[in-house]
């Protein structure tokens, strides 16, 4: 059986990436496809060799590979997959729009429907700068076209694997199709749990408006007895700078095992944005850190919040400095009632292991009904009986209307 991977692009590796790495280990004879290849650290894709698409030539595409955000249903329909039997597909924006055949089984892993066209589009334009002016009615129209291909393209994937029941609910909402939730996988195992924690709190994650890094940063130098510890670059780097107070510690950029270090050690690990699943929650659970987190999205379904019995996080309810603040007196009172070895067991429901059994076994149960469905059947033998006219009535219009029946 040859089986295709698709990717929807290869630039830096992040959690779809993870879940990549785990889906070609479940398949590791798969061909691997996708829009532009520019990852330095191979170690997601196992150094396989990739297949991308004609993007990957054009002008600046390294650096500025979204802008070309028009072109990206084409060139994803121009790969050929024809001479594959299955297409599995690991989809945050077009890889899902692939093209398949009926002979050929399509499951797609959808991280979310592409979220910057359906309901974050508001809050993207907002975020860009692109809220009015010519701009913003060329990105409008744009978004408006990118949606109805997104939404048609689903309609060419025979099964959909939703990251979380958030994004299912997301994915109902644009698709009008049903979807099978699994889990990402994370890594637990290369991370231990240390019960014994030290006074400061941490946050880690690209430094981009949606993760709302300087609001945290902000509440935290609202109350300078408490630390914070921030890892993480991104284009707010600048930004998040010019609001942090003494008592908060910029790192940049660090490696995973520095990070490690930190997840283990700090007193909370604290998020705040609306993610479809989160990872990084989880991480810091497997290292037996409780979670102070925005509550909503996929953050709802990793972290037991209180007042729950043996909880492993607190939530808030509101994207402000302020909704923040309380949160974090709200852990600090009740920091007597978080067990390392409890957010640990919650995070265990999330291994890789786990991952790839729940995805071997929906793919293997699909592929044989599919198989099943398509199987050619064989022809009745035909009937050596002569067939017999029987009048059945009278006909209108003076014509006799006649039944074949074979005796």
């Amino acid at each position: 059986m040859k089986v295709a991977i698709v990717h929807d692009w290869l630039v830096v590796s992040g959690g779809a990436e993870k879940v990549l790495q785990q889906i070609i280990e479940c398949f590791p004879n798969a061909d691997i496809f996708t829009l532009v290849d520019f990852l330095e650290d191979r170690t997601c894709i196992k150094g396989r060799p990739v297949q991308s698409s004609f993007i990957q030539k054009l002008p600046f595409a390294k650096k500025r590979y979204r802008g070309y955000l028009p072109l990206m249903p084409l060139a994803i329909e121009q790969i050929d997959l024809s001479g594959y039997d299955l297409v599995i597909s690991s989809s945050y924006a077009v890889a899902k729009g692939v093209l398949t055949g009926p002979d050929q089984l399509h499951v797609s892993y959808v991280h979310s429907p592409i979220r910057y066209a359906w309901d974050l589009q508001h809050q993207y334009l907002k975020e860009s700068g692109l809220s009015k002016g010519f701009k913003s009615i060329l990105a409008r129209i744009l978004l408006h076209y990118i949606r109805g291909w997104d939404a048609r393209s689903a309609n060419g994937v025979d099964y959909l694997i939703a990251n979380s029941h958030f994004i299912a609910r997301r994915i109902k909402k644009a698709y009008q199709r049903e979807s099978t939730v699994i889990y990402p996988p994370v890594d637990v195992r290369s991370l231990s749990v240390r019960a014994q924690k030290d006074d400061f709190y941490l946050t880690a994650s690209r430094m981009v408006p949606y993760k709302r890094i300087d609001m945290i940063v902000r509440a935290f130098s609202m109350t300078p007895e408490r630390r914070l510890v921030v890892i993480g670059d991104g284009p707010d780097m600048e930004k998040v700078k010019a609001v942090a107070g003494p008592n908060v510690q910029i790192m940049g950029y660090q490696s995973f095992e520095v990070l490690r270090d930190h997840m283990q050690r700090a007193r909370a690990f604290v998020y705040a944005a609306e993610e479809d699943f989160g990872i990084s929650i989880i991480e810091a659970q497997a290292c037996g850190t409780p979670v102070i987190t925005y509550g909503k999205g996929g953050a709802l379904e990793t972290v037991i919040g209180m007042p729950r019995e043996r909880p492993t996080g607190v939530f808030f309810q509101e994207q402000s400095a302020e909704a923040l603040v309380d949160a974090v007196e709200r852990f600090e009172r009740n920091s007597h009632l978080f067990d390392p070895n409890v957010c640990r067991e919650n995070a265990e429901r999330f291994s890789t292991e786990k991952f790839k059994a729940s995805l071997s076994a929906f793919i293997e149960v699909r592929l044989a009904r599919f198989r099943s469905e398509t199987a050619v059947a064989p022809r009745p033998a035909r009937s050596e009986t002569p067939a017999t006219v029987t009048r059945i009535g009278e006909a209108s219009n003076a014509e006799e209307r006649v039944a074949v029946r074979h005796q």
